[in-house]
């Protein structure tokens, strides 16, 4: 070990340096350049996918953005996940002075400066995030989304020191028990998953002596399963860890047998209970999925268009699992208030605080999506917790 943030591995025929940086780091935009010029590595392995490389390099793709596509597609969550983490780089960064991912960058010029060959060694963030969110159960996703937002509109700042010490193994360590606690499945699929996939691709990576630039949280686990590629021990299949996890049989027929039983219960609530009971059940799912749905949408503040399509369409939707209430009312919202190019242009600065997610189109209409899902499941839960007193007052009628 050349310092805290290298590792000089031997392994069977081969060198691999692992150079362990911090994202926002000064210190670590030098040292990736220093390294890779003493070092004179075959190749060099960087922690990015292609679709993170393009945008780091063309900083204006937002431009190119089409919202209603993202929504279209079921990538709101993907892509205000992607904004809120890449926002909450940039407020470090503006602390530290560094922008996010200056340190990769400085790898991929230094090594063109002197010819070598660079390889794109992480797995793509989208299939990540969503890997993240289809492991997770009911309430990780909702511990997922309260980091996410406590993240995007902290106020702390951070001292240029406290980055450097994020490379130190004690402190890295003491985070990484933290979120294994608090977010075990985020853990597993942020930084187990990637340490298994960075080593495999580091190993395929050309050349006889090969230096990794990555995350030092990633240098721990990257170096065992390096180790264990050299050995044999692993054969650097990541197939597994490779795409969004199917959801089972069990779970397709879940999303079909949820809305099947709510109509029923409605039905036997008319035939079993009359007229009043099964008015009382049909007008319970109606208004607390609409009500609620409409008031998420209304905090985020949506055109009164979108809050009356919320109303409406959440108790539709709720029954039919091809399609939630946030895609509609994010597709309207994003229709009747249109983003401008200036919205497109100002969404990296706009999402560091919760102003700029109002003012920005965009964020807001993301913000419609988000806020008018969570308000009809948290609908359907109480009309459906409703649903199972008033058929058991019913069930205890007719056995008695």
């Amino acid at each position: 070990m050349a310092n805290q943030t290298q590792l000089h591995l031997h392994l069977a025929d081969r060198e691999i340096v692992l150079v362990g940086t911090a994202h926002v780091s000064e210190a670590s935009v030098q040292e990736v350049s220093t390294a890779i010029e003493l070092e004179k590595p075959d190749s060099v392995a960087i922690e990015l996918d292609e679709k993170r490389l393009k945008s780091l390099e063309d900083p204006e793709s937002w431009r190119n953005m089409d919202i209603v596509k993202v929504l279209r597609e079921k990538n709101g969550f993907l892509m205000l996940s992607n904004i809120v983490l890449a926002s909450f780089q940039k407020r470090m960064g503006l602390d530290t002075g560094v922008k996010p991912g200056e340190e990769m960058l400085a790898a991929i010029n230094k090594s063109k400066e002197l010819g070598i060959a660079t390889t794109m060694v992480d797995r793509p963030i989208t299939v990540t995030l969503r890997r993240a969110w289809a492991k997770n159960s009911f309430w990780g996703k909702c511990n997922l989304l309260a980091l996410l937002v406590s993240s995007a509109f902290s106020k702390d700042e951070i001292d240029p020191s406290q980055i450097e010490k994020l490379k130190g193994r004690s402190e890295m360590d003491g985070m990484m028990e933290e979120l294994s606690k608090e977010l075990p499945v985020v853990k597993e699929v942020l930084i187990d998953e990637r340490d298994c996939y960075l080593a495999s691709h580091i190993w395929a990576s050309p050349g006889k002596k090969v230096l990794a630039v990555l995350g030092a949280g990633h240098l721990p686990g990257v170096q065992s399963h390096l180790e264990k590629l050299a050995s044999g021990e692993e054969d650097g299949d990541c197939s597994k860890i490779e795409s969004v996890p199917e959801k089972g049989v069990a779970s397709k027929l879940l999303q079909w047998i949820i809305p099947v039983l709510i109509i029923a219960l409605i039905v036997a609530g008319f035939i079993y209970g009359g007229r009043t009971k099964g008015f009382n059940m049909l007008s319970s799912w109606v208004l607390w999925n609409g009500i609620l749905a409409a008031v998420g949408s209304a905090i985020a503040a949506a055109h009164p268009l979108t809050i009356l399509t919320s109303f409406v369409g959440a108790p539709l939707t709720s029954l039919c699992p091809l399609i939630g209430i946030g895609v509609v009312a994010g597709i309207v919202q994003a229709v009747v208030c249109k983003p401008k190019v200036s919205d497109m242009e100002s969404i990296s600065d706009d999402a560091l605080s919760l102003k700029g997610f109002y003012r920005n189109r965009i964020l807001r209409t993301l913000l419609v999506f988000l806020l008018s899902s969570l308000g009809s499941s948290v609908g359907t839960f109480v009309a459906g917790a409703s649903f199972v007193k008033v058929f058991a007052e019913i069930w205890h009628k007719i056995a008695g």
